[in-house]
Order: C-alpha cells, then sequence, then structure tokens
C-alpha cells in the first residue's frame, strides 16, 4: 500500500532538481508564516503549484496591515520512502524554533501530495514516513490554519478534518479534486496538477482563521 501511495504522489511533475534535507532555521517575525511541504519533484520556492501561489495569494489579500513570510520545508520531495519523515522532522524543528524567536507570530501549514505525509505527521495523523515527532501541544494555538491538497492519506482513510482526528481538526481544509488518482479513486492525473486554481479559496480560509 505504501508503495501504491507513493508511486501515485509521484505523478506530480518529474525532471527537477530537489533539494537535500538541511536542518530548519529561523527566519524574519512577520504576522503569519506559511510553512509549505511541496509534492513529488514539484519545481519552486515552495511548490510552484500549490505552495508559491497560496501564499502569494495571503501575502497580497494581508497587505499592507499585516506581513506574511514563507518557509519552504526541507525534504527530498522525491521517491524515497523515508522523505517524508525527514520533512516532518524539519518542519516540527523549523515551528519550533520561529515560535520561539517570533512569539506573535502565527502560522499556516500547507502540504501538497507527498508534502501532505508530511503536514499530516506534523499534526499527529500518522500516515506514511511517521517521523514519530509532532508540532508540541503547547504551540497548538500558534497553528491558525492547515491545509492539504491531494492527500495521500485518503487512500489509507484519514483525513485531517475528520472531527477530533488531530487537534486542527477545527481549523484545516483538506482539498481533493474529482477524479485526482492520488487522494481520490479518479484516473484523470491533471485533476492532481489542478490546485493552483484553489489558492484563493486557501487564502481566504486561512486569513479567516488568524
Amino acid at each position: 500500500m505504501s508503495t501504491r501511495i507513493l508511486t501515485a504522489s509521484a505523478m506530480t511533475i518529474g525532471g527537477f532538481t530537489v533539494a537535500t534535507a538541511t536542518r530548519a532555521q529561523a527566519a524574519e517575525c512577520t504576522t503569519v508564516e506559511v510553512v509549505s511541504a511541496r509534492g513529488t519533484f514539484e519545481p519552486g520556492t515552495a511548490g510552484l503549484i500549490v505552495g508559491d501561489q497560496v501564499f502569494n495569494t495571503m501575502k497580497r489579500k494581508l497587505q499592507p496591515l499585516r506581513s506574511t513570510s514563507l518557509y519552504s520545508v526541507k525534504y527530498p520531495a522525491g521517491i524515497d520512502l523515508s522523505g517524508p519523515s525527514k520533512g516532518t522532522i524539519d518542519l516540527v524543528d523549523h515551528v519550533k524554533q520561529q515560535a520561539q524567536s517570533c512569539p506573535g507570530q502565527k502560522f499556516v501549514l500547507v502540504g501538497y501530495s507527498q508534502g501532505a505525509f508530511v503536514v499530516d505527521n506534523a499534526i499527529g495523523l500518522k500516515s506514511l514516513g511517521d517521523a514519530n515527532t509532532t508540532i508540541p501541544s503547547g504551540l497548538q494555538s500558534r497553528i491558525a490554519a492547515v491545509m492539504v491538497f491531494g492527500d495521500p492519506s485518503h487512500l489509507i482513510g484519514k483525513k485531517i478534518t475528520t472531527p477530533l482526528s488531530t487537534p486542527y481538526w477545527d481549523r484545516a481544509k483538506d482539498f481533493c479534486a474529482a477524479g485526482d488518482p492520488v487522494c481520490g479513486n479518479g484516473v484523470n492525473v491533471l485533476a492532481h496538477l489542478s490546485y493552483g486554481g484553489n489558492a484563493n479559496e486557501a487564502a481566504d480560509f486561512a486569513i479567516g482563521k488568524l
């Protein structure tokens, strides 16, 4: 089952060089930070299809009254089964360091395709590559919103919006396009590449939770 899920999420985009995992570091203090885990082989700073678009839309909507920054989760978003675990560790480490450096900052977590595994694990919804580390309970109130796109965890019967599944279920948004084979039983691979069209809805959801 894990092979099926990873193979499905690998359909995102191919042929791009991805960064290797490095230790998380704190960045500037802003009103809100978008923490994004990209999909398999997805180009872009935080993911061309989802992360970059959600961040840019939020930044535009929040200016000039509130500032927005972006952190791209550092992990090998390839076909290595250990990749999601490495991403989860980086995400959790970064949020802990950033929250300590910036006491007033809120966080919006974004995960697309394989990156959704990273976010799922970080909030306690164990899926592929569980790293046995989650965002500490003392920081739960700092997580304004959690959003996943084309989440392969659906294939093992898990959703971040299921009531009481995690402490974040009531501030979670789950996007699964009709026909997407990665998060559903569809056969339309292009549906898995369509989530940029949800950037405006996603930004409005996250902003409404700040």
